[in-house]
């Protein structure tokens, strides 16, 4: 059964993932992950990142690192099922959680019954108005990304940058057929620069789920 398997690796998950630290300063993370060449340190939306890198660091004995591939699209472990890690900031009025690639999903579902999402849940603060870590960050970059100089050209807007995370919870979702079913998608009839559709995406409303949920660890 999908649900027995679930339950038994997000137990043996969680028992590890109790000693990830629960205080995620930026830029300490962003230092952790580069010091250890991770990557992925120069991003904007460091926290996804952040968690990922720990959940590769303390999860590696219990999961395959990374999952299995559908086409372009790569699971983040492995145990039973696919599991993919998130992370998601509970103290803002969305509670939609893009998730991963739609036809990958489904496959994948096909497969081995369900995909697990493990979804750091937790309070974010921001950037002062002067915008002090978001120059940090660039500055430790080496300057202005592609990304950053194309918004700029555009006039585009500039969000704060999340500088804090404190961790509350760690939540473990089961993505079946059912729960497809109840969400909606992210990119659908979106187009790159090069006027290529987008890939079509997850996008996950905690709102509607409930038994989905299956095993949470408070904080």
């Amino acid at each position: 059964m999908i649900e027995e398997k679930f339950l038994n690796v997000a137990q043996k998950i969680s028992i590890c993932l109790k000693r990830i630290p629960k205080n995620w300063d930026g830029k300490t993370s962003i230092l952790e992950m580069k010091d250890a060449g991770y990557n992925q340190w120069r991003q904007m939306e460091w926290i996804g990142f952040y968690f990922q890198f720990l959940c590769e660091k303390f999860l590696k004995n219990i999961l395959t690192i990374p999952g299995p591939g559908y086409g372009n699209v790569t699971f983040d472990g492995f145990r039973e099922i696919p599991w993919d890690f998130k992370a998601h900031a509970i103290n803002t009025s969305s509670h939609q959680i893009i998730v991963n690639d739609s036809e990958a999903t489904a496959n994948a579902i096909k497969d081995y019954g369900g995909v697990g999402l493990i979804l750091a849940m937790g309070e974010v603060k921001y950037n002062d108005n002067k915008r002090t870590f978001q120059k940090w960050h660039e500055e430790l970059k080496g300057g202005q990304s592609k990304y950053e100089l194309e918004r700029i050209n555009r006039g585009a807007w500039s969000r704060l940058r999340k500088v804090e995370f404190n961790l509350k919870q760690i939540s473990f979702i089961k993505i079946d057929d059912t729960v497809l079913i109840k969400c909606g998608s992210f990119q659908r009839d979106f187009r790159n620069s090069n006027g290529r559709p987008r890939r079509e995406k997850i996008l996950l409303d905690l709102e509607k789920l409930d038994e989905e949920i299956v095993y949470f660890v408070d904080f």
